[in-house]
């Protein structure tokens, strides 16, 4: 008895030691592939946005109003698809077509009254060299008559001194000489007459020029009072038609509506209050925002992400893969702008359109659980 109770004792250290044994081989081994996994397995990395959305890679075009008023007309409808320069809105513009109208008139009126003082003073012109024409031919006829009436004083003078002379022998009466001394003293007062008449001539012109010279320089001063009157007109014209062409509003680019504000027909428009929104054609990107340290170092061109738009469960829609091209430089906002190109993974539920807000998921690299593990460490013992 005493020796089967010692063959049993024997028996159950020998079972005890082969388990620990056992033990302690299963522990070597777990702690060996933890390690093992621990070192050369590798952990996706992610750095996750603040904010998102879906955008247009073109710059989309605000629709202004670029004066206030009263709204008459409007064609904007959301997703309508629009051209340059087609009227997306026009505002109240009476007023100024009929401040228009009346300068436009206005300006009508001054030129006939331009063109009859032009042609008057082209008549002063004609006028000038007629004078001058019809002096030269007073003048010399002048002198002609001048040359006679000298010739005739001399022959008078002559025979008056001839019949003194008869006179003084006798051979004439008293009466015939006084009558020959009487026409050789009209004849004379007959030249010098047409000499001064001869004279007065060219004064008598330079008056009638300068009168001439008056007369046009009040018809100049008229022309430039009209031509000034002509320039304001015509500035007040083209500042009324930018004014009418201001109050349609145009669309700028083409494209397609997406966002139209609520607008009504008769309700008042305030200066630079936008109206919607156009879209160019374009291809559809993603552009977050992270924080500095999310951001800075780690995120870097061609890297690939994942995005969850909201209001679409990426359990039952899945996610939209992009990539990552291009990262802000500069901080704004306290934010790192980040722009991603969507990748095409075949057709999705998922209705793509500008204006979508969602959240990134960036993969920014892979490494082994003990590198995340040491990092950690590193960073509490930093922070203490």
């Amino acid at each position: 008895m005493e020796n089967g109770f010692r063959r049993v004792s024997r028996s159950l250290k020998a079972d005890t030691g082969f388990g620990w044994a056992l033990a302690l081989l299963a522990g070597f081994l777990l702690l060996s592939a933890w390690t093992c996994w621990a070192l050369e397995a590798k952990v996706t990395r992610y750095e996750v946005s603040d904010t998102a959305r879906l955008e247009i890679n073109g710059a989309a075009y605000p629709v202004q109003a670029d004066q206030a008023g009263m709204l008459v007309a409007t064609s904007l409808v959301l997703g309508r698809e629009v051209e340059a320069g087609d009227v997306l809105a026009e505002l109240d513009s009476q007023p100024q077509r009929l401040s228009l109208q009346e300068q436009r008139a206005h300006l009508a009126s001054l030129q006939p009254q331009i063109a009859a003082l032009g042609a008057q003073m082209s008549s002063e012109d004609q006028g000038r060299s007629d004078d001058r024409q019809v002096l030269g031919f007073s003048a010399d006829a002048a002198r002609a008559q001048f040359k006679e009436a000298e010739t005739q004083a001399q022959l008078a003078a002559r025979e008056a001194e001839r019949a003194g002379e008869l006179h003084a022998d006798g051979i004439l009466s008293d009466a015939d000489a006084q009558r020959a001394q009487f026409q050789a003293q009209s004849k004379r007062e007959a030249a010098e007459n047409l000499r001064l008449a001869v004279s007065r001539l060219e004064p008598e012109l330079h008056v009638h020029e300068r009168d001439r010279d008056v007369r046009q320089k009040q018809i100049l001063v008229e022309v430039a009072k009209l031509e000034a009157d002509a320039t304001v007109s015509r500035a007040v014209i083209e500042r009324l038609e930018s004014d009418l062409q201001r109050r349609r509003i145009i669309a700028p680019i083409s494209g397609r509506l997406g966002e139209c504000a609520a607008l009504r027909l008769g309700a008042h428009i305030a200066e630079g209050q936008q109206l919607g929104m156009i879209l160019p054609a374009g291809r559809l990107q993603v552009v977050a925002e992270f924080t500095p340290s999310a951001a800075l170092g780690k995120l870097h061109r061609g890297q690939t992400a994942a995005v969850r738009l909201n209001g679409f469960p990426w359990a039952q829609y899945g996610v939209i893969p992009a990539r990552v091209s291009r990262v802000a430089d500069e901080i704004g906002d306290g934010k790192v702008r980040v722009e991603l190109a969507v990748l095409s993974a075949g057709p999705s539920r998922i209705p793509f359109q500008h204006g979508l807000p969602g959240s990134v998921e960036v993969q920014v690299e892979r490494v082994s659980p003990a590198t995340l593990v040491l990092r950690s460490v590193g960073q509490a013992m930093g922070s203490h």
